[in-house]
């Protein structure tokens, strides 16, 4: 099994930006789909960005253009770079892994690993 780290989180102001990176341990985290999640008081925990082990990205929509996520190999690490950040992107982000699959696992419930999340805070 692999183990998940999330570091990076942190307050920032709106338009700011910040760099997620989740560390991997166990296991390479090309054996995996990768995702980032997060979740804010009070709402249910949502899909930001997948990746597949061949670098194929997914985003959601209020997230496209403003986010980018990759993984080095080589450093067993995924990351999240987020810019132009605003208010309503201030949650508690996770990283997750999923068993290997040839498209993008888009639900929570298909993860079996998940870090212990890092909070964003973004001030208006």
């Amino acid at each position: 099994q692999v183990q998940l780290a999330e570091s990076g989180g942190g307050v920032v102001q709106a338009g700011g930006s910040l760099r997620l990176s989740c560390a991997a341990s166990g296991r390479t985290v090309s054996r995996y789909n990768m995702g980032w999640f997060r979740q804010a008081p009070g709402k249910e925990r949502e899909l930001v960005a997948a990746i597949t082990s061949d670098g194929s990205t997914y985003y959601v929509d209020s997230v496209k253009g403003r986010f980018t996520t990759s993984q080095d190999n080589t450093k067993n690490t995924l990351y999240l770079q987020m810019n132009s950040l605003k208010p309503e992107d201030t949650a508690v982000y996770y990283c997750a892994a999923a068993p290997l699959r040839p498209f993008f696992v888009t639900q929570a419930s298909r993860y079996n690993y998940w870090g212990q999340g890092t909070q964003v805070t973004v001030s208006s």
